[in-house]
């Protein structure tokens, strides 16, 4: 039988996306999300608790987040959980959780301070016969034309 790896988040951005240019025109994103969840406790006080998640993102959902992401925004995300492991230099063994984002919808409004350019809306992920390319597709709203009514 055949696994499944699937995160759904949806969360806020803790800081503006990390992106670094590498050779061959490869561009990865790093971003830290926030999710939190908020439940009374026994004797009926507020507790909430926050999770922090570092996110990966590859070419052109890594330019989109270079452009358009900025802290605070809230994005919905669907990924698949990676895990590197590796000794640091005094040998003790060393792990890492990433998430590697397969696609991403912002939410909400633009936050403070983006500017008055428009943000694009809608869902960055990749196609079927884009799955190695690494390339966003942007699917939105159907133009109004193509409505029945």
């Amino acid at each position: 039988m055949a696994g499944v790896n699937k995160v759904i988040l949806l969360g806020n951005l803790g800081a503006d996306p990390e992106v670094k240019h590498l050779e061959g025109d490869k561009v990865v994103a790093n971003l830290r999300l926030a999710t939190t969840e908020a439940y009374k406790d026994r004797n009926g006080n507020r507790v909430e608790n926050t999770e922090w998640h570092d996110l990966e993102l590859w070419d052109g959902q890594a330019k989109i987040a270079e452009q358009y992401l900025k802290k605070g925004m809230q994005i919905y995300v669907e990924g698949k959980i990676k895990t590197d492991s590796w000794q640091d230099e005094q040998g003790n063994n060393r792990k890492r959780v990433r998430i590697r984002v397969l696609s991403f919808t912002m939410l909400g409004g633009r936050p403070e301070g983006t500017g008055t350019g428009q943000t694009p809306s809608g869902n960055y992920e990749k196609s079927p016969q884009q799955a190695g390319a690494n390339t966003p597709v942007t699917s939105g709203p159907a133009d109004d034309d193509d409505l029945p009514f």
